[in-house]
């Protein structure tokens, strides 16, 4: 019989995914939390496309449906929630992905790379406020967190 695995803990990975740039980078935050020993959730990954499901005979309200659902589900069974501000302005999804998670009071940690700023040098206070001053500014800075 083997022993029990160790359940490792799991970080929700949000933000954009539409570009090859993005997708690639979100794979190297998924690749340093799994080197932290994190299980990650990485939704370009391990979510569900539109795409896919529209194929599979899906309604798009039903298709839409299934995915928010999917995402909110797996914020709820996460332990750390990453989200990632990078871009002209931060992801509307991943917006209110960040909500979720502070709603159902997961630990949420930032990640921006990107310069740009809403407002002379500050981000919008409405998505600062989750993560209470945990905001990394490089992949490496985020051990700073954990």
């Amino acid at each position: 019989m083997k022993p029990a695995e160790e359940k490792k803990p799991r970080v929700y990975i949000s933000g954009p995914l539409f570009t090859q740039a993005e997708r690639a980078f979100n794979e190297q935050v998924s690749a340093f939390f799994e080197e932290q020993g994190y299980g990650t959730f990485l939704p370009q990954r391990d979510g569900l496309l539109l795409a896919d499901l529209l194929a599979r005979g899906m309604t798009e309200a039903e298709a839409l449906e299934r995915i928010f659902l999917l995402d909110v589900e797996t914020i709820a069974g996460c332990d750390l929630f990453l989200f990632n501000l990078d871009g002209r302005v931060p992801d509307e999804g991943a917006c209110v992905e960040l909500g979720i998670a502070f709603a159902q009071k997961k630990r949420c940690i930032g990640l921006k790379t990107d310069c740009r700023t809403l407002m002379e040098g500050l981000d919008n206070p409405l998505l600062l406020g989750p993560l209470e001053g945990r905001l990394a500014r490089s992949i490496p800075e985020l051990d700073r967190f954990l």
